[in-house]
């Protein structure tokens, strides 16, 4: 009974399904934008008879319909060309950013680090060959410039240490002591600048002294010897200064000449076979002494410049300060007859 039903059922799925076919045969198919739309296949059940086994039942497959349109066939390839255009624009600017990242990388590179410094030692060796070699290359004018490079120094040095002691940049008790003596305190103004060592303050010692002791004529004598004693110890060492300042440049110039000469007697020697290099040497060997004889100049007259500079400040406090006193010791009746 079971085998009848089954064989039943698979006639009528196959009749069913002809059937279908024929309905969809005779039913134009609709269009879509102008194509033609193909219906799905089905697939038939075999006309075979079935076996008295298990039947076997095949379901029909349903194809995906395919769309052939010409009116979409453009906007496709338009937006295919499009996407390639894109995609091309894409690439140019990512290839635009990394050249420029590269760039900037480069330009932010950090500098490589400076090679360390050698010792010390290395370095005083270095500067002393490099010393003997200016030496020895420079001539007897180059030992004269050095010697007067060294007592140069040397006299700068000893002046500013000098200038220290004679108060050169410090004036306070003097002042103090000439006020004192316009207030009528002349024992407190001597004891102010008693033992002092400074300029000023042992000139105006030696003009509380005079005009408390002497009179007026003879205490204005002293003073001025005492002033122009101190002032002239303040000024020594400064002929020595002037006279480097002037000789060293000469020197410079008279080893430039020599050192010309003898670069010229080389040159007339080696005759045909001269060569132009060994002129420039003799040439840069003789300029070597004027080098270093402005080297030694310069600072010498600097250094004259503000030595005179100083002792000028001096020499006009000096003067104030005696005509304070001189004004200050005379009595009221005197400075009122000079005044008519």
């Amino acid at each position: 009974m079971a085998r009848l039903l089954a064989v039943g059922a698979v006639f009528l799925f196959w009749h069913g399904g002809a059937v279908l076919a024929q309905t969809q045969s005779s039913t134009p198919l609709p269009l879509v934008n102008g194509a033609e739309i193909s219906a799905p296949t089905l697939t038939s059940p075999s006309p075979e008879a079935p076996s008295l086994g298990a039947p076997s039942l095949s379901a029909p497959s349903l194809a995906t319909p395919t769309v052939i349109t010409s009116s979409e066939t453009a906007p496709v390839a338009e937006t295919n060309a499009a996407n390639s255009v894109a995609e091309d624009a894409v690439s140019v600017e990512v290839v635009e950013q990394v050249d420029a990242a590269e760039e900037i990388g480069a330009i932010e590179e950090p500098a490589p680090a400076l090679a360390a410094p050698q010792d010390l030692a290395d370095q005083a060796e270095a500067a002393f060959d490099t010393a003997y070699i200016f030496l020895e290359e420079g001539g007897p004018s180059i030992w004269a410039i050095a010697s007067l490079a060294v007592i140069t120094l040397a006299l700068i040095l000893w002046k500013i240490w000098r200038l220290a002691l004679m108060g050169a940049w410090s004036k306070g008790k003097a002042w103090q002591a000439v006020a004192a003596f316009e207030a009528g305190a002349h024992d407190v103004a001597a004891k102010t600048v008693d033992r002092r060592r400074g300029v000023r303050s042992k000139v105006v010692a030696a003009a509380v002294a005079a005009l408390t002791q002497l009179p007026e004529q003879k205490a204005r004598e002293e003073v001025g010897r005492v002033a122009k004693n101190e002032l002239a110890k303040a000024r020594v060492g400064l002929g020595a200064l002037e006279l480097i300042s002037t000789i060293a440049p000469l020197l410079g110039l008279l080893g430039t000449v020599l050192g010309m000469i003898a670069a010229f007697q080389a040159l007339q020697a080696a005759g045909s076979k001269a060569d132009p290099a060994l002129l420039a040497g003799g040439i840069w060997e003789a300029l070597l002494t004027t080098a270093a004889g402005m080297a030694v100049a310069i600072p010498a007259s600097a250094a004259l410049t503000w030595f005179e500079s100083v002792i000028e400040r001096i020499r006009g406090d000096v003067e104030d300060a005696a005509a304070r006193l001189f004004v200050a010791a005379k009595p009221e009746p005197e400075l009122r007859l000079a005044a008519e």
